[in-house]
């Protein structure tokens, strides 16, 4: 029954129809971002509310199965799983013949049929050190001769994007062979994510990469292409008329509205929605009242949304009535608070240092900014791997507690006086300042709130540092904030994608706390070699007991997606990998 399932799910993406085009311009799906979008080039971009709008642009090989829980990767472009050999190190990959780019100049007028060797580029891409990308820690180290070829880069200032190297072998026109160093079990996870999209050479050379125009002019082989963007504010998405579309055929689970979502969308050639409008509204109360207004179609409830909407996690009376619908996840997310680890003030590993760190994480009442600032829509985390994702650990107990009075005790220990205003000082008698960053907004205004709070309890100078969501990223990515609340939504459904969080290399790119504990360090590579399973959730364990230690962060919380529905909006179900569901759902336009 299983093998009879997986070929319903291939079948369902790998049915070519030709030049049909189903989607109605008529059909205009609304929807709204809290906070802007930074760009549309896959190796560049690392923010959530961009993400959505790539994967609809470009593809990758592989995706994940629209209704499956837990999470299950399915072909796209690719013509099946891969072909995996040589005690898991060596990929052969066939992709499918007859998918063709979106029509762009930058083709000369022609059809550009997606290759193999699209994958090979954007792979190398990620690799460029003239791009900086902050998705190069998802294949450095791991392909063979590829971290050789962007050292080369590095040296003569240009990379070699003809030179061949042994970790990607095109076999042919449709066959792409990776090589690893070592094993990696989630490399088949990191092709499904959209910095491995397929891309195409002669439009990256056309806009250019170096000034950033691929971002404005992304040209892919997905079902949606770029029709206008005011950055910042508005992103208009119209099908992509060359799609070679897909029949919806996914089978139920075990949620009984997925009978519901079957019943209504089986059969259906895919995308059925023309058009994807897209506002960026940063002020939780303008959201609220564009969805109540019906200028949205889709919605996500933030938490000081939710008591107007919900009542014990379910959906008021009053709105079930008029046929809105909830779906309602977990987030696959790990909210942390870290401290930027070569800061002058909070960084080091020393003791004075780690006392001042461990004081502050204990000084915090997660559950109270739960409550108040998320009103409740969020669980209180333990360990830094959230549920749904392999190598959580419901069990695990941190060491850390919410204990302002030993706060108070731990930082008198260790030389932190206050001074007469009753501020605490260095232990060289110098102002001790933290300045924490958040969102400009309401919910960022909060944040901020709940901190000083938190600071005063310990006597403990905070200035705030309120920035645009976009110039918040940039400077995290060069270790320029103090002290921040950094949320990180699964790229993949595993563990790797948190634990590599706190890892040293990653500084820059996705190691936001900017940390280099040498003995976390040693082990996260260790863990690296294993499969999922119970030795590698061994090294976990002992990854996050340093965590706690050493204090570069503090584990805070994972928050509940509560996405709302208009009645006319036909099965749609909140995905917790994917983001552009607008891809497999329906508008009911007699509704």
């Amino acid at each position: 029954m299983l093998r009879f399932r997986n070929l319903l799910i291939c079948i369902a993406f790998a049915v070519h129809v030709g030049s049909a085009f189903a989607a109605d311009p008529a059909k205009v799906l609304r929807y709204v971002f809290p906070a802007a979008e930074t760009g549309f080039d896959p190796a560049v971009v690392h923010d959530l509310y961009s993400s959505p709008v790539l994967r609809s642009i470009y593809e990758p090989l592989f995706t994940y199965d629209y209704l499956a829980r837990p999470a299950k990767l399915v072909p796209l472009t690719a013509a099946a799983m891969p072909e995996v050999s040589d005690k898991g190190k060596t990929y052969t990959i066939r992709i499918r013949k007859g998918i063709y780019f979106a029509a762009d100049p930058a083709f000369n007028g022609k059809r550009r049929e997606l290759t193999a060797a699209d994958y090979s580029y954007a792979i190398k891409r990620l690799m460029d050190p003239r791009i900086r990308s902050a998705w190069s820690w998802l294949v450095e180290g791991k392909i063979i001769g590829l971290d050789a070829l962007a050292k080369l880069a590095r040296k003569t200032g240009t990379f070699d994007y003809d030179a061949r190297i042994a970790g990607l072998e095109l076999l042919d026109r449709y066959t792409l062979r990776i090589r690893l160093n070592s094993p990696d079990f989630n490399l088949t996870h990191i092709l499904a994510h959209y910095p491995a999209s397929g891309i195409a050479r002669e439009a990256v050379e056309k806009y250019g990469d170096a000034n950033g125009q691929v971002m404005a002019n992304p040209v892919g082989t997905g079902p949606y292409r770029l029709a206008s963007w005011k950055r910042g504010s508005r992103i208009v998405l119209e099908a992509n008329p060359g799609f070679r579309g897909f029949i919806w055929n996914f089978q139920a689970g075990s949620d009984p509205e997925d009978k519901k979502i079957v019943a209504a969308m089986k059969g259906k050639l895919m995308p059925q929605i023309g058009r994807v409008e897209i506002s960026v509204i940063p002020e939780d109360q303008s959201r609220w009242l564009a969805f109540r207004n019906g200028e949205a179609d889709l919605f996500n409830l933030d938490g000081p949304l939710a008591p107007r909407a919900l009542e014990k996690g379910r959906l008021r009376p009053e709105l079930a009535d008029k046929g809105i619908t909830l779906s309602r996840i977990v987030e696959p997310e790990l909210s942390q608070y870290y401290f930027n680890m070569q800061n002058p003030v909070l960084g080091g590993l020393t003791k004075e240092k780690i006392a001042l760190r461990r004081a502050i994480a204990m000084a915090h009442n997660v559950q109270e900014e739960i409550d108040i600032v998320w009103s409740g829509q969020a669980i209180q985390l333990q360990y830094p791997i959230p549920p749904g994702i392999v190598g959580h650990d419901p069990h695990y107990l941190s060491s850390v507690r919410y204990d302002p009075a030993l706060a108070n005790a731990l930082l008198d220990r260790f030389g932190y006086r206050k001074n007469r205003e009753g501020w605490r000082t260095m232990p060289d008698g110098k102002l001790l300042t933290i300045v924490f960053s958040v969102r400009a907004d309401s919910t960022g205004q909060q944040q901020a709130e709940m901190w000083k709070k938190t600071f005063d309890s310990i006597g403990i100078r905070m200035e705030s540092d309120k920035r645009p969501f976009p110039e918040l990223l940039k400077a995290e990515k060069q270790c320029q904030l103090m002290m921040r609340t950094s949320p990180w939504i699964a790229d993949y459904p595993d563990g790797d994608n948190f634990m590599q969080l706190f890892y040293g290399p990653n500084t820059g790119q996705s190691n936001n706390g900017c940390m280099k504990i040498p003995e976390f360090d040693r082990l996260y590579e260790q863990s690296q070699k294993l499969p999922a399973g119970k030795k590698r959730d061994l090294l976990y364990h002992r990854m996050t007991r340093l965590l706690e230690v050493y204090a570069p962060t503090r584990i805070g919380y994972a928050r509940y997606r509560n996405m709302l529905a208009q009645p006319h909006v036909i099965g749609y179900k909140k995905h917790p990998i994917m983001h552009h569901e607008w891809v497999y759902i329906d508008i009911d336009m007699k509704r």
